[in-house]
């Protein structure tokens, strides 16, 4: 029952191409040349310092705005959560006053 059924490969059917017969190849070894030494292809970066001043405000500001977008979405959950045990509680007075009122 816990067997697992193991499909039979099926055989070839009809014509079958014979296989194709390799011939060998020669080998033939090269005498390696020294490589021509690299000069670096990248330019050095110089930063300015009102480029320094450009980096500074931008980090600074990006800072703030992803600061800014993780305290509201942290607000809106609190929000969130607030009312809805507001809620709750509001239906249990309610349910809890309709029963004592039969």
């Amino acid at each position: 029952m816990f067997r697992p059924k193991i499909p039979a490969m099926p055989q070839p059917t009809g014509f079958t191409t014979p296989p194709a017969v390799i011939e060998p190849t020669a080998v033939i070894q090269h005498t390696p040349t020294a490589p021509a030494p690299v000069a670096p292809t990248r330019p050095t970066v110089q930063l300015t310092p009102g480029a320094v001043v450009a980096l500074v405000g931008s980090g600074t500001a990006v800072v703030l705005v992803v600061g800014a977008v993780l305290v509201s979405m942290l607000l809106a959950v609190a929000i969130t959560g607030a009312s809805v045990a507001i809620c709750a509680l509001v239906i249990r007075s309610l349910i809890t006053s309709e029963a004592k009122h039969r």
